[in-house]
């Protein structure tokens, strides 16, 4: 139940203050999208995970993909963005531009699921985390882009969904991307 004010500023303040806080709005009032898929791809020399100090993924020149799953994200956006990443030119040709993709390096790929790439701080200074895909989901998602990547690259690695984990890498450039609303 919610109490308004007589004042009805203070109730459009309220009004609009809550459909923020329940992810409705954005701040300008325009109707907020549904929060897409985010995959921060950083190029590296080597990275490497460990979960109670044991290595489960370890790679040599590739990327590092950190992975987070919104509430409304599907198989078929994680084809899109698994078809961008393998396909982005980011490492040097022989002139030194960026002209070659994962593939033409014969890259490896270290995928690690982070749900705390849906932080918001927009209040407070403990960041919420309500546009996170519930973890059932986000879990079959992430098994779902391990399983289509190890179909188009030949060295995947990963670390382990909803471990506490320690990742451990050289940053060749540095050189990060990051995708989301593709």
């Amino acid at each position: 139940m919610f109490i308004l004010h007589k004042d009805i500023k203070d109730q459009r303040f309220l009004i609009s203050d809550l459909f923020l806080y329940v992810g409705i709005f954005e701040e300008n009032n325009t109707l907020k999208e549904g929060k897409a898929m985010k995959f921060v791809i950083q190029r590296v020399k080597e990275a490497s995970v460990k979960v109670d100090d044991e290595y489960t993924g370890k790679i040599k020149k590739g990327y590092l993909v950190l992975i987070g799953v919104g509430q409304e994200d599907t198989k078929e956006e994680a084809d899109k963005y698994i078809r961008k990443m393998i396909n982005l030119r980011i490492f040097e040709d022989e002139n030194g531009k960026t002209n070659c993709s994962l593939k033409d390096v014969d890259g490896e790929l270290l995928l690690v699921s982070q749900f705390t790439l849906y932080a918001s701080c927009r209040k407070g200074n403990r960041p919420s985390f309500t546009q996170a895909g519930d973890p059932k989901k986000a879990e079959e998602l992430y098994e779902y882009i391990i399983k289509e990547c190890n179909k188009k690259i030949d060295v995947v690695q990963t670390g382990v969904f909803g471990a506490h984990m320690e990742v451990a890498l050289i940053n060749d450039g540095p050189f990060t991307v990051v995708l989301e609303d593709l």
